[in-house]
């Protein structure tokens, strides 16, 4: 195995295009388990600690642009009011130890379904900076997961940055786990609101082939919303609306039976994060709203 180390992102993209197989690796506490497990023997790694952008974010008037190597942790101390949905799944990703040295850009790279950052970044709608020596494109985090373990990285292309939208409304994360710490997720669920559209957004984890969106859900509760003037209202989510919508996220799911949970369990549980982020975002929402009633 060769070991690659460019100490530029022009560098880095050269080797890339040069070795299209080469492992990136910058936390590395996703490449290094598989290796050391024997499930991935790259012909060579591409050790991206060199280059300190990957490390860097700039908050925009409207989206946070996160350099693919910027560990969970400073998400939780420094983007915690722009991104809360991001700053909710970081706090239950492993250890403090990984959570110092992980970053989106690797759980994006891994693509697993069980990946602790996408359900908040499907909700909270994310774009995925994509480059090569060929140019620079961006991927709609709709479209970044094509399959199990699987993106739609070309062959030469390395994941720059990841530009989020900036939260416009309360947003929560969920995560059924075997244990409080050091797990990976049986399943979870992402839930943001965006007054601004009056849309909401769902992701779930660790319950389909990739990491997925409640679609039908979204849309049922979009318009429940509206023809029932919560948004202006503020009112109390009437239980009927809750259970259909968390029927309806529950649907979205395609799991499988393994070792840490069966699939009927993670249906369920997809369900109830459902309904109870749903309760906990809309209360946000209403008490947000009585504190500008207050104020003005």
């Amino acid at each position: 195995m060769d070991f690659l180390r460019p100490a530029s992102w022009e560098e880095a993209l050269a080797a890339k295009a040069e070795h299209p197989t080469a492992v990136p690796i910058a936390g590395g506490t996703d490449v290094m388990v598989e290796i050391n497990f024997d499930h991935r023997r790259p012909d060579h790694l591409m050790d991206l600690n060199r280059i300190g952008e990957l490390s860097e974010w700039q908050v925009g008037p409207d989206t946070v642009r996160l350099g693919a190597s910027v560990p969970y942790s400073d998400v939780m101390e420094h983007l915690r009011a722009e991104l809360p949905g991001l700053a909710l799944a970081s706090h239950t990703v492993a250890s403090p130890q990984i959570r110092n040295r992980g970053g989106v850009g690797g759980n994006l790279g891994t693509a697993s379904p069980a990946g602790d950052a996408h359900p908040a970044l499907l909700a909270a709608g994310a774009e995925v900076e994509a480059a090569s020596v060929r140019g620079t494109r961006m991927i709609p985090i709709d479209d970044f997961y094509t399959g199990v373990k699987r993106n739609a990285l070309a062959p030469d292309e390395l994941i720059r940055a990841v530009h989020i939208k900036k939260a416009d409304g309360p947003q929560q994360y969920s995560k059924v786990g075997t244990r409080n710490a050091m797990v990976i997720a049986v399943c979870a669920f992402g839930l943001a609101l965006h007054p601004d559209t009056r849309t909401v957004r769902t992701g779930i984890g660790s319950a389909a082939p990739t990491p997925v969106r409640a679609k039908a859900a979204e849309d049922f509760l979009n318009a429940a919303l509206e023809e029932g003037g919560f948004w202006e209202s503020g009112k109390i989510i009437t239980p009927s609306v809750a259970k259909q919508f968390a029927q309806l996220a529950a649907g979205a799911c395609n799991p499988i039976d393994d070792v840490r949970g069966t699939a009927a369990y993670r249906r369920h549980a997809v369900g109830i994060m459902a309904r109870r982020t749903l309760g906990w975002t809309w209360e946000q929402y209403r008490g947000a709203g009585r504190t500008l009633e207050g104020a003005a």
